[in-house]
C-alpha cells in the first residue's frame, strides 16, 4: 500500500509539473518574422461573432500582421455546434479589422489541431512557404507547434491571447494529455 501511495504522489507531481511547463512554454512569447500566422478556430458565439476566447486569439494574430511579422494570416476551424463556419466567422472579424482579403486564407476543414496543422502544412508547401507563427492560447501553444511541425513546418515563433478564464483549469490538464498524444503518435 505504501509503494502505491509513493506511485501515486509520484505521478501528481509529474502531472503537475507537467502542466506548468505547458503553461511556461505558451506565455512565453517568441516573436519572429514568418511566411504565415496559423490561428485554430475556437468557439463562435451564438449570434455569429468570435467568442471572447477566440477573439483573443484573433486579435493576437492581428498584432502579429500590423507588425508585420507575416504577410498571410490562415484560420482554420469547421463547423461548430452553433450552425456557423468559425473559419469564415474568423476571416470576417479580420476583414472588418483591416485584414486585406488576399492576406487571409480561409481553411473551413480544420475540425481539430491535427487537421489544421494538416491543412496549413499543404497551404505552405503548394505556395513555397515555409515558416509559421501561432497564435492560439497558451495552453495550446505546445500542442499546436508539435502538430504544425509534424507536418513539415517550421514554426518561427508564437504569441499566446490575452485571454484567460475559469475553464482554463479545465484546459491546462487537458492539454498535457493531448501533447502526450500527439507526442506518442507519428502523424
Amino acid at each position: 500500500m505504501r509503494l502505491l501511495k509513493i506511485f501515486a504522489a509520484l505521478l501528481a507531481s509529474v502531472f503537475l509539473l507537467a502542466c506548468s511547463l505547458i503553461v511556461a512554454a505558451g506565455c512565453h512569447d517568441k516573436p519572429a518574422n514568418a511566411d504565415v500566422i496559423v490561428v485554430p478556430g475556437n468557439t463562435v458565439a451564438p449570434d455569429g461573432t468570435p467568442s471572447p476566447r477566440l477573439q483573443a486569439r484573433l486579435d493576437a494574430a492581428l498584432d502579429l500582421y500590423r507588425d508585420r511579422r507575416a504577410a498571410f494570416i490562415f484560420v482554420s476551424g469547421g463547423l461548430g455546434q452553433e450552425g456557423f463556419d468559425e473559419a469564415l466567422v474568423m476571416a470576417g472579424y479580420l476583414a472588418r479589422n483591416g485584414v486585406p482579403a488576399a492576406a487571409i486564407i480561409v481553411d473551413s476543414q480544420g475540425l481539430d489541431t491535427r487537421a489544421t496543422a494538416r491543412n496549413a502544412a499543404a497551404f505552405m508547401h503548394a505556395k513555397g512557404l515555409r515558416t509559421a507563427i501561432v497564435a492560439t492560447q497558451y495552453f495550446h501553444v505546445p500542442r499546436t507547434r508539435l502538430a504544425l511541425e509534424r507536418a513539415g513546418v517550421r514554426v518561427a515563433g508564437h504569441r499566446h491571447a490575452r485571454f484567460i478564464e475559469l475553464r482554463d483549469l479545465y484546459s491546462i490538464p487537458r492539454e498535457v494529455l493531448g501533447y502526450a498524444a500527439y507526442f506518442l503518435t507519428t502523424s
